[in-house]
This record gives structure tokens, C-alpha cells and sequence, in this order.
């Protein structure tokens, strides 16, 4: 990847305001009875520890961690991961021990907030790829409770959406970083969700012009593409329901440092990519996906070499689903995937689905 050093980073993308009563709301939504009393406490004893500290923005300090919470609440994540998410800081910067947190809100909570402390003091910098790659593997070992990296991926995309507020040097550094350790590492996870808004802030940060470029070139063509997408996607449901499948079919958008991963990687321009957006459908069973991809191929031509079946063989982060490319009516290739719900909702969250209400 070449130097970006000379280039200006373009405006930051603004993070969404968060307040104690948005989170406890969300959290709200979809955990049981109790959970927003144990998080609003949890708040309480952050707002207190980090009083007087302030970011480089200068907000309150307290607003990180409960931005990183806000977060981790639209993963609907538990309550122990928002409240350990709340208090993610304490131990590092200010006089509360593991011990009083351990009294306040028991061993399981404090053992992610001393986790993630940890992985605080791990080396950060430019790394060589063999490097990032230990250094991926040594937080993956550190945390014996995969939450740790969860809150420690939510922290950092909080960060990233306020880099704006660094000197360009640490933005660089910061950006490097998050795209040779981080992102990584919710691909790891299957956090797919986290994953892609990593990347792309990163892109932007390294790479303005080019992220402003693909950003332009993406939306001049964006009224072509949803026609398309509209039109075949309707298409594709009739025909299911003529089955007797009930099936969701969504119009899916590629991500601006993936459509210029692959520029690079296969030496393309970017009216050469075609798989800009494709076509998901969710069904009730694995059953109903084959079914699915029977319907599929009977309307539209396959193109040859173009199908995986990750159903049978998952990958390695729990993904499944079934992938092909067709050529349309219309003649252009369209990618689909075809998954179950449970399997949709893997595919965003990955292993932080285990800890989902």
C-alpha cells in the first residue's frame, strides 16, 4: 500500500450523540428487566472515577466509554458486557481497583475491565504483517474471555470516528493500526458489522482522495444500481413464493476499502468491478436455501466456478451461506448469497451472537 502521507484526510464522519437515556432506552428494547438499572449504575461510577477528565475533543472523558456502550447496545449485547464496557477505562486512568470493582459489580465484570487494560499495554505502532499477525494472536490468547476483544473493537471504532481530534501523525498511526490489527481481528470474530465501518474509516483517514474518489464514482451510479437490484430482486421473490418459499430478499451494498481492495489486489479499474451490490436471501431453513438456489439457477445462468457452499463447510469465524454468481436478463452478473435468519445473524455478529438477548 503506497504512502499517504501527503494527502488531507477529508471531514470525519460525525459519531451520533449518546446519552445515558438513549443507551438505557436501547438496551431497554430487548434486554430483560434489570439490565438498565445495573448499566445506569455502572455510568454512575464511570461518570464519577473520570470526573475532570476530559478527550482531546474536549468533551468529557465519560463520553468515550459511553459511546463504546452505545456500541456494544446495537449489537444487543448483555448487560455484564455494556456495564464492563462503561467501566472498560477505570482501571487505567483513574484510582478505582479491580478489587472495588470486583465488590461492585462482581468477579466477571472486573475481569474484563482488567482484560481490557491489558491489551492497552500491548505495542501499537506500523507493524510488519508478521508482526500484526502476533500481535493479533497474542490478544486472542490474552483474553480468555472473548468479550475483552469485543469492547476493545468498540472502543476503537469510537476512537476512529473521532480521529479528527489527533494531530495527523497519531491519525496515520491510529488508522495503520486499527486496519492491520483490528479490523483483522473482528474478521476474526465473524463481527462483520464492526469490521466494515473499521475499514472504511481507516481508508478515508490513509487514503482521502482515493476514498472520496470511490465514494463520487459509487454514488454516480447508484440510481442505475438500485433499479437493478429493485427489479431482480422482485423478480427473484415471485418466483420463490411460486414455490411455496418464504424467503427476504435485500439489495446488499459492497464497502468503499473493500471495492478498493479489489482494485488493487486484481490491478482493476473501478468500471471493471462488478460486484458492487448483489442480492441476499434469508430463509426459514437449509433446506429452503438449496431449494432456493434451485429457483435461482433455473431463472438465471450460473457462471461456472462462481459457487461456494459455506453451509457444508463453515468458515473459520462460524460464517454460513451459500454464494453464487448469475448472469441477469439484463446481462449483468449479480452475486447472491443465501442464508437462514440464524445463520444472517452469525454473518453480522459473529461470536458476539452468544452473548445477544
Amino acid at each position: 500500500m503506497e504512502p499517504a502521507r501527503i494527502e488531507e484526510r477529508p471531514p470525519t464522519i460525525p459519531a451520533p450523540p449518546v446519552t445515558i437515556s438513549s443507551l438505557l432506552e436501547k438496551v431497554g428494547s430487548y434486554a430483560p428487566e434489570g439490565a438498565e438499572e445495573e448499566i445506569a449504575r455502572a455510568y454512575g461510577v464511570a461518570h464519577a472515577a473520570h470526573r475532570g477528565q476530559v478527550r482531546k475533543s474536549g468533551e468529557p472523558f465519560v463520553y468515550h466509554p459511553l459511546a463504546t456502550g452505545a456500541i456494544l447496545a446495537e449489537l444487543k449485547l448483555d448487560a455484564t458486557t455494556i456495564v464492563a464496557a462503561l467501566l472498560h477505562d477505570v482501571l487505567e486512568d483513574t484510582g478505582v481497583t479491580k478489587a472495588e470493582l470486583a465488590g461492585q459489580f462482581g468477579d466477571e465484570v472486573a475481569e474484563i475491565v482488567d482484560g481490557v487494560t491489558k491489551l492497552g499495554k500491548l505495542p501499537s505502532g506500523n507493524l510488519e504483517e508478521a508482526q500484526a499477525e502476533s500481535l493479533r494472536k497474542m490478544i486472542v490468547a490474552m483474553s480468555r474471555d472473548v468479550r475483552v476483544i469485543i469492547i476493545k473493537l468498540a472502543d476503537r471504532l469510537h476512537n476512529m470516528r473521532t480521529l479528527a481530534y489527533l494531530k495527523r501523525e497519531n491519525q496515520l498511526r491510529k488508522a495503520t493500526e486499527t486496519l492491520e490489527i483490528y479490523a483483522p481481528l473482528a474478521h476474526r470474530l465473524g463481527i462483520y458489522s464492526l469490521k466494515w465501518e473499521l475499514e472504511d474509516l481507516s481508508f478515508a483517514t490513509l487514503h482521502p482522495r482515493r476514498y472520496e474518489e470511490i465514494k463520487r464514482l459509487v454514488a454516480a451510479r447508484r440510481g442505475d444500481r438500485e433499479a437493478f437490484i429493485n427489479g431482480t430482486a422482485a423478480e427473484l421473490l415471485r418466483h420463490l413464493r411460486e414455490t411455496g418459499t418464504e424467503a427476504e430478499v435485500h439489495g446488499r451494498v459492497k464497502h468503499f476499502y473493500s471495492i478498493y481492495n479489489k482494485m488493487v489486489r486484481r490491478n482493476k479499474e473501478f468500471n471493471e468491478i462488478y460486484d458492487l451490490t448483489g442480492l441476499r436471501v434469508v430463509v426459514d431453513s437449509i433446506r429452503d436455501c438449496y431449494g432456493a438456489l434451485g429457483v435461482i439457477h433455473s431463472i438465471w445462468k450460473p457462471i461456472p466456478g462462481r459457487f461456494k457452499d459455506y453451509i457444508a463447510m463453515p468458515k473459520f469465524n462460524m460464517y454460513q451461506s451459500l454464494h453464487t454468481t448469475v448472469m441477469s436478463n439484463e446481462g449483468k452478473l449479480l452475486e447472491i448469497q443465501i442464508r437462514t435468519h440464524e445463520m444472517d445473524t452469525t454473518a453480522e455478529f459473529g461470536i458476539a451472537a452468544h452473548w445477544m438477548y
